[in-house]
């Protein structure tokens, strides 16, 4: 009797089979769950022959066992979960200004580029090379960048709902952005600026953003309210949302929404600031209050003039009928006022890099800084090296101060003698990265902030910051003493994981996930090692007695050959306990 006329056998519950039909193919049926109505969830799979049907049911079967196994008549391409995504989950979640922005890149970049592939089949190569392409056909690494941060999210939430199991935005490499160095204006063109503006109404708007940096969202949504004569304070408490109309003739107009005689705005004006943080007072100048009154008694005499028009609101800077100022025309107003003044031309939010660099030039606090600029703890750090450029001046004060330190005299009254300080400050600031709950030490301010930056897009969840210690504190209380401490940047890898688990007897326990990888820095000993795969197998203490199997390594095939081993030892392991002993060491 050959094998494949042999007799069929039944096979267990739920256990998979493979045999000949009549019509001289082969099938195999592989249970992978339980459909909603309580019914064995069973795939079928055909073949012309016996190994290609074995092939997909092992694969069925692993795929099972991963919890990976795609749900029937749920088949996501990029472009449906995208949409799905942005749509139903991301829009009731995150504000108007974030889901325009996610908007913007799902629909112009993500969906046109790769949209057509299965969500279970993109690559991170395949983003790699998109965004390779974007920058190639002139989107800015900006852009690219943006579209980048948006489908690791929209596919971490995917991992989230085992839609996936590894998110390959994760791995693949974000594009590089490189931050444009902004030239912040002089003192002089600042003051042809504000000469210009006083020409104009609503002048008081453009001093406030030259001397207090605000943004241009704060300036455009601020109430009467929120200013205090008597106490000399400005609150922020809000910022204006751009506009977003529809049409309010039925789309008879033939123009676009934005254009529509009978346009309606279907987005709320303000919302209220976003952090503790961009919640401040700030503290103003009697030169700006004074300008504040004036403006206050101008906007009275146009109500009167507007009579019924009028549009009572309660914002400071409004237009000729009391509506909030729009965003877009508040920008090209800025525009004609550069050209009027006869500036260089600059973005609007440049003026902020302006008032921040005239905090700096006033040796005004760090702490202030951040409460003037609304900077939230644990990110000033880098907003302050962003926005505060260091000028002529500051360089050579510090210059100044450098040499003060190493080769200047201080006089002292002992004789009329000069008494030379020493050559070797008696403090050196130690730069250290707080990452969560570890501490690395960094000689350089720039390498520390680096670290930060890069651990802070690698685990958003999690804290990191820059703090100063000096040298006797980190001698005292810093981990590994000053031999910890890190002239350079650290090297960067990526460790790929393995695990399983398998029960007395060898059979395997269903594990999700079963393979991972994490980015991870040299001094990160618990998750690091520069081998290209390491593994162990190790016996759970108690009644259980499970054996488990763990690989890591830098080497993503070397990890995948090495898994094959270590759970072949798993299963030896765990259907011959007297073999290995009771040790649960490596």
């Amino acid at each position: 009797m050959t094998r494949a006329s042999a007799p069929k056998t039944r096979q267990p519950n739920g256990a998979s089979s493979i045999f000949q039909g009549k019509d001289g193919r082969w099938h195999g049926y592989v249970t992978v769950g339980t459909k909603d109505n309580g019914s064995p969830d069973r795939r079928h799979v055909s073949r012309k022959t016996r190994p290609e049907v074995t092939k997909l049911v092992r694969e069925l079967e692993r795929q099972r066992d991963k919890g990976a196994v795609r749900q029937v008549g749920k088949s996501w391409t990029l472009e449906t979960w995208l949409t799905h995504w942005v749509e139903n989950i991301a829009a009731a979640h995150v504000s108007e200004n974030t889901i325009d922005g996610y908007r913007v890149a799902v629909n112009h970049h993500l969906i046109p580029g790769l949209g057509a592939h299965r969500l279970e089949k993109l690559e991170p190569e395949h983003l790699e090379r998109f965004y390779k392409k974007m920058q190639d056909s002139g989107s800015a690494a900006g852009t690219a960048h943006q579209v980048h941060r948006t489908v690791r999210t929209a596919l971490n939430e995917a991992v989230r709902r085992a839609h996936l199991t590894v998110n390959p935005a994760t791995i693949a490499k974000a594009p590089r952005l490189e931050e444009e160095e902004v030239e912040p204006y002089s003192v002089e063109e600042v003051q042809r600026l504000l000469a210009e503006a006083a020409k104009h109404r609503n002048t008081a708007r453009w001093v406030i953003a030259l001397a207090l940096g605000l943004r241009q969202g704060e300036v455009l949504g601020m109430q009467w309210d929120d200013v205090d004569f008597d106490l000399g304070v400005i609150r922020v408490r809000r910022g204006r949302l751009r506009p977003r109309y529809k049409h309010g003739c039925g789309d008879r107009c033939g123009r676009k929404p934005g254009y529509c005689p009978q346009k309606i705005n279907t987005r709320r004006e303000t919302k209220n600031a976003k952090s503790r943080a961009g919640q401040r007072p700030i503290g103003a100048p009697d030169e700006l209050l004074q300008l504040l009154r004036q403006h206050k008694e101008g906007q009275a005499h146009e109500r009167a003039l507007a009579r019924d028009l009028w549009t009572e609101k309660g914002y400071v800077f409004t237009s000729p009928t009391g509506e909030p100022l729009n965003p877009n025309t508040d920008y090209h107003k800025w525009k004609e006022l550069l050209k009027a003044a006869g500036v260089r031309d600059a973005r609007l939010h440049d003026a902020r890099h302006t008032a921040a660099t005239v905090l700096l030039i006033l040796g005004v606090p760090d702490a202030v800084v951040d409460a003037i600029m609304g900077w939230e703890p644990g990110k000033s750090a880098r907003m302050r090296r962003r926005y505060q450029h260091l000028t002529s001046r500051v360089l050579k004060d510090t210059a100044d101060k450098v040499g003060g330190l190493l080769w200047g005299t201080d006089q002292a009254d002992l004789g009329g003698g000069a008494v030379s300080r020493s050559p070797v400050p008696a403090e050196l600031v130690l730069h250290v990265a707080r990452l969560g709950e570890r501490l690395v030490p960094f000689a350089h301010a720039d390498h520390a902030a680096e670290v930060v930056d890069r651990w802070r897009e690698d685990w958003p969840d999690h804290s990191a910051a820059v703090e100063q210690w000096d040298r006797r504190r980190w001698e005292r209380e810093g981990p590994g003493g000053l031999r910890a401490v890190r002239d350079r940047v650290p090297q960067q890898a990526r460790v790929f994981h393995a695990h399983a688990v398998f029960l007395p007897g060898g059979a395997r326990e269903a594990r999700l996930p079963e393979t991972w990888s994490v980015p991870a820095w040299d001094f990160e000993t618990d998750s690091y090692t520069d081998r290209p795969s390491a593994w162990r197998t190790v016996r759970r203490p108690g009644p259980g007695e499970e054996v488990e199997a763990h690989v890591r390594g830098t080497d993503e095939v070397a990890v995948k050959a090495a898994f094959a081993e270590a759970c072949a030892q798993a299963v030896d392991r765990a259907q011959n306990p007297g073999k290995y002993g009771d040790t649960d060491e490596w």
